[in-house]
Order: C-alpha cells, then structure tokens, then sequence
C-alpha cells in the first residue's frame, strides 16, 4: 500500500469510529476576543458569495457560513460518515457536500471565490496537488483561509498531556502508530509560500491565535483525547494514559475544578493572484 492510500485509510477509518471528533474536541476552544475557531475562519471568508470547505467533516464551518449568508456552499471530505453528520445540519440542506480527495476536486474551473479548511490542510497527502486544485476551482482573486495547529501556550494541561502522549507511542508497539500524515511545510508560514506560491497564490497572511480549551479535567481530557494519535492504542493504554494525565494535572487545577489548558493556531490566507499574475488591488 502507499503511504497516501495508507494515511486515507487511517483516515476514512478514525473518522467513521469519530465523525463529529475536531468539531466536539476544539469547538468550544476560545480565543481571546471570544471567537472559536471556526468562527475565525468563517469571517476571513466574509463577503463571499461561493465558499468550498476542503476536509469539511460535520460541517461547522460551513453552517456558521450558511448562518452568515454565504448562497452557495460545498464541502469535501474524505470520511462518508462525517458528511453524513453535515447533512443533518438543517443550515445545510441546499449545500454541496461531496465525497472525495481534495487531490482530485470535482468542480469546474473557477467554481469559487473562496475556499477554507479548517485543521484538515496539515494532514493532507500530496500537498502540491492540493494547492493546484484549490487554486483551479477559485476564481482569479480568490482566497484560500486555513485554520492550523500549532502549539501549546504555557505550561498547561495542553503541554503535559502531549508529553504523555509521546511516552505511550513510545512504549506502544508500531502497530498502534498513526502513519505520518501530512506536509511539515503546512506548519510554517515559509512552508505554507512554497506549496501555494507555485500554484498561483500570492504571498500568505500569517496570524498565531491562542485558543483557550480550559475547564473541569473531564472536560479538558475529552477535548485532547480526541486526537489521532490515541485511534490505534488499545483501551488499556489509552485509560492508562487517561489516569496519568488525571494524576499529574491535579498540581495545575485550581480551587474552583478548573484546569488551565490553551494552544496556538495558525490562521492563514492567501490570494490567487490574476490572470496577469498579479494580486487583486496591487
């Protein structure tokens, strides 16, 4: 098997077990004007008319999109299961929502006049082709807004539990190992220019928002352990993991049962440059 066909696979299978999983795990996160988001990336796109949401699993952005007046939408992604979950949404009934690769986007040329994606960019295959398909389907001055991961903010809930993470992957045998998913190069605003800037898109916008996911520890746990890397461990690693980070949390909780817990996200943009290769008001 290739590595993409093995990294879809992993992917189609966690997502039919978790169809709903980044919605239910960072849905609630805040930044500090008191956005999600969601909501953050659903108003870089304000103003647009034909928006496609690639990696649209249950559908989040695309009814905050709906709810802001956006007439024509679609959404991508690779679980059926996820878009089932979409479909439910009632702001989505007149929506396009597809099963597919972002490698391989059925719509026609110029389709659209924005795309976003939000945390699904950083684990795609075959980035490059990605890039070029996006900027196929735009129109020429579209714009492209991802949401991506970054880190942890502090020394909180966030940054003990990757650090417990690891130390089980570590003691876990390789078949309980994601495969690598995605292009470092979507991590970092350099890397984001080399795989965009090829396809047409001018030079990426680049902002680091904290998200604040603080809360009781029950609640901080089922947002972090919503995360890939706890899909192929066996129950007993991952309560052992579960009783760790209960353990170990207990000296950052605060009278009130409030556990502090934030990491960054990266918000990029960037336009499709003109028919004459230049940026739209340059």
């Amino acid at each position: 098997m290739t590595t993409t066909a093995s990294q879809e696979e992993f992917l189609r299978a966690f997502h039919a077990e978790h169809p709903a999983v980044t919605a239910e795990a960072f849905g609630r996160g805040r930044a500090p004007d008191g956005r999600s988001s969601y909501e953050i990336l659903s108003d870089r796109v304000a103003g647009s008319t034909r928006v496609l949401d690639l990696g649209c699993g249950d559908g989040l952005v695309l009814e905050l999109l709906a709810r802001a007046g956006v007439r024509r939408l679609a959404g991508l992604d690779l679980s059926a299961r996820s878009l089932a979950w979409a479909r439910c949404r009632p702001g989505l009934a007149g929506a396009a929502l597809v099963e597919g690769r972002a490698q391989q986007l059925p719509f026609a040329d110029g389709s659209f006049d924005a795309c976003v994606s939000h945390m699904a960019l950083m684990v795609m295959s075959e980035i490059d082709h990605v890039a070029a398909e996006t900027a196929r389907v735009l129109s020429p001055g579209g714009l492209l807004a991802c949401v991506l991961g970054g880190g942890a903010v502090g020394e909180g809930a966030y940054e003990l539990f990757v650090r417990l993470l690891r130390r089980t992957i570590a003691e876990a045998p390789a078949a309980q190992r994601i495969p690598p998913l995605g292009d470092r190069r979507t991590r970092h605003r350099e890397g984001l220019d080399e795989i965009l800037g090829p396809a047409g898109f001018a030079p990426v916008e680049w902002e680091t928002v904290p998200i604040d996911l603080s809360g009781p520890v029950g609640q901080v746990w089922a947002a972090l352990s919503g995360l890939y890397d706890l899909g192929p461990l066996d129950a007993e690693r991952v309560d052992r993991l579960r009783e760790a980070f209960s353990t170990e949390v207990r000296h950052l909780t605060a009278p009130d049962g409030r556990v502090p817990c934030a990491f960054t996200v990266h918000v990029a943009t960037a336009r499709l440059c003109d028919a004459g290769g230049t940026r739209p008001g340059g």
